[in-house]
């Protein structure tokens, strides 16, 4: 029994170092948009934001010793949609804040599985399998 307790415990970690690894190849792939006209600035703002924060989620030193890289993975994103829920709720409803929330939130969904799948058909010594 404490060794299927060890298991779970070794393959939890086994999905943050994925989502790490995952997070910092996704990171080095991203280009600085060229352009945005005169909303470069914002652009450039937000684009830094989104790289700082996933940056931190990927960096197992940036929690307390006591907290596992897997329960970040697990509970951090309940932070960021707490903290966007309470900054959508001080915009115009005519704005439609919720739907642009879940866009954002499908986006970043879909480029998770994209990786999960671009690693999945590379070669590895795992054979392909990741999980």
């Amino acid at each position: 029994m404490c060794g299927d307790i060890e298991d779970e415990e070794s393959l939890a970690e086994e999905f943050y170092a994925q989502f790490a690894e995952h997070a910092h190849i996704f990171l080095s792939k991203l280009t600085v948009p060229s352009s945005h006209g005169d909303e470069a600035p914002l652009y450039n703002h937000l684009d830094a934001l989104f790289r700082s924060a996933l940056k931190s989620a990927a960096q197992p030193e940036d929690a307390a010793e006591t907290v596992s890289g897997y329960e970040r993975l697990r509970m951090e994103p309940l932070v960021y949609a707490r903290i966007a829920g309470f900054m959508a709720a001080h915009q115009p409803l005519e704005e439609d804040p919720l739907r642009r929330l879940i866009e954002a939130l499908m986006t970043g969904y879909a480029e998770g599985e994209d990786m999960i799948s671009e690693r999945e058909h590379v070669p590895s010594d795992h054979h392909g399998h990741t999980h």
